[in-house]
């Protein structure tokens, strides 16, 4: 017998009262006794509940009579059996509202978060603390204003003509773009503005290409193709194994297959044998509007395989250590992650733009296939082979370029170094005519050949191998940057800057440029984006760059501009005052490759300093500075996070004009196995580029001064130049 130990609701439908009169004093109710029912009961009364949970007077008692139970009980005990299923079922309900309720509110901040990201393709991000309501309300009462004065200007006008205004005859339309608007001026003001300033003005100038475009902007991928099959995968594999095979073939094998050159003595494919060898199905050999480019060389590089076999499987690395060459790169699909999680066996299907470091080149696409596979201790192949999508798909005409098996073979050597043979078998078909300035770089192989590939390995491997090396004072001008942090720090700022000028003179397809004034029959080329980058000043940015011919070496003109002593001469900035050196980091064997800080005199920002990297290869040059103040190269030099200091480089790059070598320097040979040798008769093709921060705000319109300045400041350095070093200035 148990007493029960709270008030009806605490009981179970198992638990009934004995009920002998319904009222009482509260002891009373208290005292009462409450006996449980047995387990025969409580499953009888179950079934019957199941069946019929109101059950009628008739139903209660022959349930009485069967459980030995009082009507009262049994009505009892159902009104608590249904009271309790009624509190499960709320629980259960509230349970899953509450579930539901929080999924709600997760998919509400989500979407709250997406609407600040979110981005326009065209116009770039919103306008900071932009009200778009004040807006539309200005337009439209300043649209009413016009309305009426123009309905005003009408009846004046009527009175003198003696007839409507609708009735004279239609002028036609000038048609001006967006920014010819926000300046508030016509297409024919423009021209005027800038003549006689950067040469004649091109009239066909079309302006609507300088609208807005992000800085960090990816290129447009063509082509995202979606999940691959297994026999798609199968079918990558196969392609990937027969194009190591062609590769070491190609390697191996010399002549008749690769022949010498009698201007460079250089490696030459034979096309005649290597179709007879490699027999293709689909070729556009015979196609005249295709052309091949085929090269192979070798050199040693201060690197060991297994890290540099690491960096060209990772997609970001591989952009890093070529940023001079490759504008954008992206692995799109991992068909194979490698033998025990390693880089050897891997395949991946990747995306690569390469440029030449002019706006007036036209880029290169591939989709590829890179298989990275290990022929033996410290023996590596990385090989590439471009991939055909379906040609039902829309995407596949727009291949303008193919890479047969190319890639290169690393080879360990003593002391961390590594013999490095390339080889670049490419079929391309030009969008455009190359202009003549170009037309010996790209004909010759010179500008996406496997040499400019090795040069830049090489100069970049020391670039790595320098930032590792411990800062010594006494070679550290100045002994600013003593600490490994601090190096490695300028050295990550450095960098960074040099990949920001690369990006911003490509021709990728997120870059868009306007021809602004004829210069030396190329034309300044100008762009504009809303910058938001963390690494970037926030603002407007308009970028100009152009390319001019001298007759001059490379070696000779990059000399020029590294020398702190002729800056003045081509700085238009500096305003003729000289300039001070007061530190530099060495990143190469050559005594050109350096990072330095230096310091102009007599000028009214005193706070400012200017980071400048400049290198030099066989393949060419790069002299790229950017104005940095005082903090920010304090934040560097102390070995913190450089990320987050805005820059905004601009600079030079210098390349050979594709002229055949005639003898290096000084009687040197001209081999890219030797770093040294840098030297090549012929002239030099000299990119100019600048970019200024027109406004701080994203949403300010471009004005005309901004146009005219850069334009300015490109001519006047140009004109400089060609003074300096005695050139005509035709």
């Amino acid at each position: 017998m148990e007493y029960a130990r709270g008030g009806r609701g605490s009981h179970s439908p198992g638990d009934h009262h004995q009920h002998d009169h319904d009222e009482g004093s509260d002891s009373q109710r208290r005292n009462k006794r409450y006996h449980r029912h047995t387990s025969n009961q409580i499953q009888r009364l179950e079934s019957m509940f199941k069946e019929c949970p109101h059950p009628d007077e008739k139903q209660r008692m022959q349930l009485s009579r069967e459980l030995g139970l009082a009507p009262r009980q049994i009505k009892f005990w159902f009104q608590n059996r249904r009271t309790q299923l009624k509190a499960q079922h709320e629980r259960q309900d509230n349970s899953t509202l509450r579930a539901e309720n929080d999924k709600i509110r997760c998919e509400n901040i989500a979407f709250r978060e997406a609407l600040k990201n979110c981005i326009c393709p065209n116009c770039g991000p919103a306008p900071l603390n932009e009200d778009s309501y004040f807006d539309d309300q200005k337009m439209r009462l300043e649209n009413l204003h016009l309305k009426e004065e123009l309905d005003r200007v009408s009846s004046i006008a009527a009175k003198y003509i003696g007839r409507p205004i609708s009735q004279l005859p239609s002028i036609l339309p000038i048609h001006m773009s967006p920014l010819e608007l926000s300046m508030g001026t016509s297409p024919f003001g423009i021209q005027q503005g800038l003549f006689g300033i950067g040469g004649d003005i091109n009239s066909s100038l079309d302006l609507d290409l300088l609208q807005g475009t992000c800085s960090n902007a990816m290129p447009n991928f063509p082509y995202q193709p979606g999940s691959l099959s297994e026999m798609d995968k199968s079918h990558m594999s196969t392609i990937a194994t027969n194009a190591l095979e062609e590769f070491l073939r190609l390697l191996h094998t010399n002549d008749p297959l690769w022949i010498k050159s009698a201007t460079d003595g250089k490696d030459v494919l034979n096309l005649e044998i290597y179709e007879r060898m490699f027999p293709k199905a689909n070729t556009h050999l015979k196609n005249p509007n295709f052309r091949v480019e085929a090269s192979r060389d070798s050199i040693v590089v201060m690197m060991n395989s297994s890290n540099l076999a690491e960096m060209f499987t990772d997609a970001n690395k591989w952009r890093e250590l070529f940023s001079t060459i490759v504008s954008a790169a992206r692995t799109i699909e991992v068909i194979s992650s490698g033998i025990m999680g390693g880089n050897s066996g891997s395949l991946q299907l990747m995306y690569e733009e390469l440029q030449v470091l002019s706006p007036h080149v036209s880029t290169r696409e591939f989709y590829f296939l890179r298989y990275s596979q290990q022929i033996e201790q410290g023996t590596w192949a990385i090989v590439d082979v471009s991939y055909d999508f379906p040609q039902d798909n829309q995407f596949a005409p727009q291949f303008r370029s193919h890479r047969f098996p190319s890639g290169c073979l690393i080879q360990d050597f003593s002391n961390g170094q590594s013999k490095v043979t390339w080889i670049e078998h490419v079929e391309v078909e030009d969008k455009t005519l190359p202009h003549r300035f170009f037309r010996n770089l790209i004909y010759s192989g010179l500008a996406f050949g496997s040499e400019r590939w090795l040069a830049t390995l090489q100069r970049t491997c020391e670039r790595i191998a320098c930032q590792m090396v411990t800062p010594n004072p006494t070679r550290d001008l100045g002994g600013a940057i003593t600490s490994s942090e601090g190096k490695k720090s300028t050295m990550k700022l450095a960098q960074r800057m040099v990949t920001n000028f690369c990006a911003n003179i490509s021709t990728s397809n997120g870059q868009r440029w306007t021809i602004l004034s004829g210069l030396d029959e190329v034309g300044v080329r100008v762009t504009v984006h809303k910058s938001t980058d963390p690494g970037q000043p926030n603002g407007v940015v308009l970028s100009a760059a152009t390319t001019i011919w001298l007759p001059i070496s490379p070696h000779i003109v990059f000399n020029f501009f590294k020398d702190d002593r002729k800056r003045p001469q081509w700085d238009v900035l500096s305003n003729g005052n000289p300039v001070q050196e007061v530190a530099h980091i060495a990143n190469g064997s050559h005594p050109g490759n350096r990072i330095s800080i230096l310091r102009a005199f007599n000028t009214t920002q005193n706070n400012m300093l200017i980071l400048q990297e400049s290198c030099i290869d066989s393949s060419g040059a790069l002299v790229v500075y950017c104005p940095v103040d005082i903090p920010s190269i304090n934040i560097a030099m102390n070995g913190e996070d450089p990320s987050y200091i805005p820059l905004l480089p601009s600079g030079f790059s210098i390349s050979h004009d594709g002229q055949h070598d005639q003898g290096g320097v000084d009687g040197a040979s001209t081999s890219s196995n030797t770093s040294t040798n840098i030297g090549r008769s012929g002239g030099s093709l000299i990119t100019v580029a600048f970019q200024i921060l027109v406004s701080n705000l994203p949403s300010a319109k471009l004005n005309m001064d901004s146009i005219t300045t850069v334009n300015n400041l490109i001519s006047t350095t140009i004109h400089q130049i060609k003074a300096s070093l005695n050139c005509p200035s035709s």
